[in-house]
């Protein structure tokens, strides 16, 4: 494209005049949406998935698809509202799986920047390639013809009673449907409750854990904690040193010895995580087995044996070990 075209499109890119009302809709909706999710007592009403529902089933390819047919006879508006939400569908988690390999993660936060970016992307992108094509060419969403489309579509002229009872039962479904689907997203059902009890290795990966290593050393680990419980809960974290062996005959471990090494308490409200660096240093090399246990509120008391511990315990993990 030469560049006084280029220059001419971006002039006409930046009048405000020029800006299509659709975007403007989808940048004040969006707005609105994330105040919803961040502003104090908002934030805890049925407000916040009324506006974030659209930003993630709806936005992201509507804009997308702006982007890719800035022009009005590339596809009608059904074509565009069925792509709309297909895209959706598959841009959202196509952005959480590339977050997922970032040092970010899947959380709330970086969810939320990574979809605004990504929609007013999309949105410039759409400014500039409508800005390129004529004004009689370029996609504009007829809200002036959209009351008198629905009323043609819904009650014709020529329509008898019995249609337009039709029509008013199809409306009033419709609304009940929305209303529903509004409902069930703001108040699920619980569902099953458990807590996930993980740890991972150096690079936050379930690898290179510190299995081999001299007495004395400073290693870690990182602790995952996952409230899927419906409720707040205090947990309590344990690490206990085992000489163990495993009975292949009983299919169990036969512990010859332990050593308490450490207890702390994690408070976590519903559907929380905590990822927290534990640093340990052994001394003893006749221990071969570090044992994780998970209480949540039955806790039995430190003098307990390891079995009662390991009973008593809502999850346990453990790493064989040997210390040189």
């Amino acid at each position: 494209m030469p560049e006084k075209d280029i220059a001419a499109t971006l002039a006409r890119m930046a009048d405000p005049k020029n800006i299509p009302r659709d975007l403007v809709i989808i940048l004040f909706w969006v707005a609105l949406a994330v105040l919803m999710i961040y502003v104090p007592v908002l934030n805890e009403t049925f407000l916040r998935v009324i506006f974030a529902v659209p930003v993630i089933l709806f936005i992201p390819g509507y804009v997308l698809i702006a982007a890719l047919f800035p022009e009005k006879k590339s596809i009608d508006g059904i074509e565009r509202f069925a792509l709309s939400v297909g895209l959706s569908v598959a841009v959202v988690p196509l952005i959480g799986l590339v977050l997922n390999y970032t040092p970010f993660g899947i959380r709330l936060d970086p969810i939320v920047i990574a979809l605004v970016i990504f929609i007013i992307a999309m949105m410039v992108v759409t400014l500039y390639r409508r800005a390129s094509v004529p004004d009689e060419e370029m996609f504009t969403v007829p809200f002036e013809k959209v009351k008198p489309t629905l009323k043609a579509e819904f009650f014709p002229k020529e329509g008898t009673k019995f249609d337009k009872a039709l029509s008013w039962l199809l409306i009033a479904a419709i609304v009940v449907a929305a209303v529903t689907t509004v409902y069930v997203i703001a108040f699920p059902k619980d569902g099953e409750k458990f807590t996930e009890f993980y740890i991972l290795g150096e690079d936050k990966m379930a690898d290179d854990y510190p299995d081999k290593f001299f007495a004395g050393t400073d290693q870690f680990v990182w602790i995952g904690i996952n409230n899927h419980e419906y409720r707040d809960v205090t947990y309590t974290v344990e690490t206990l040193l085992l000489n163990a062996a495993w009975d292949s005959a009983t299919n169990t471990s036969v512990i010859y010895s332990s050593k308490n090494l450490d207890r702390f308490t994690v408070y976590l409200h519903d559907n929380t995580t905590y990822l927290e660096m534990y640093n340990f240093t052994l001394y003893d090399t006749e221990y071969n087995r570090l044992e994780f246990l998970l209480y949540n509120e039955s806790v039995p008391s430190v003098d307990a044996s390891p079995e009662e511990k390991m009973d008593a315990a809502y999850r346990d993990l453990h790493l064989w070990i040997k210390v040189e």
